[in-house]
């Protein structure tokens, strides 16, 4: 079995993309386990087993050591400055008021200090949680009825209007 370079960038990009820091895959045969170096986090091959041994051309190596060291990503070209909310309590979240209504806010809405956001439920008492700031809703982090813990963020919001 040939060593499928383009499967094996792909396993190192995934493993990155999901912070995982060890991955082992296994096909047939074939059985590859990749593994962070220690200060650096770049994915590198650990181990390959179960390979038939093939001729390899003098620019594979070159193109296996850019694989096992990939280079690091190119910094962001424009940071953005995105407000945190968080939790002011370990509890519940719910995103909406009810089971069967519709979400405070979706990504994209725009919010002021007043406007509620989602509902975070301690000790059988609904708490109310308001966005204490102006802008437009970018991503939600928590999922519906999830456990939160103080301080965990559980949106960002894009400053301004």
């Amino acid at each position: 079995m040939d060593i499928d370079l383009e499967r094996l960038t792909e396993l190192m990009r995934l493993m990155t993309e999901h912070e995982l820091t060890e991955l082992e895959v296994e096909s047939g045969d074939f059985k590859v386990r990749l593994k962070k170096r220690s200060g650096t986090g770049q994915p590198e091959v650990v181990a390959v087993h179960g390979l038939t041994p093939v001729a390899v051309p003098a620019a594979v190596p070159q193109a296996a050591n850019q694989i096992a060291n990939p280079r690091p990503p190119a910094p962001p070209t424009e940071v953005e400055d995105l407000i945190e909310i968080t939790s002011p309590m370990v509890g519940t979240f719910y995103r909406a008021p009810a089971p069967e209504a519709e979400p405070y806010v979706r990504v994209g809405d725009l919010v002021h200090e007043e406007t509620p956001v989602c509902i975070i439920e301690a000790m059988k008492v609904m708490n109310e949680i308001k966005a204490e700031t102006e802008g437009t809703i970018v991503s939600i982090k928590v999922d519906n009825g999830e456990a939160v813990e103080f301080g965990q963020i559980l949106f960002t919001v894009r400053p301004g209007r």
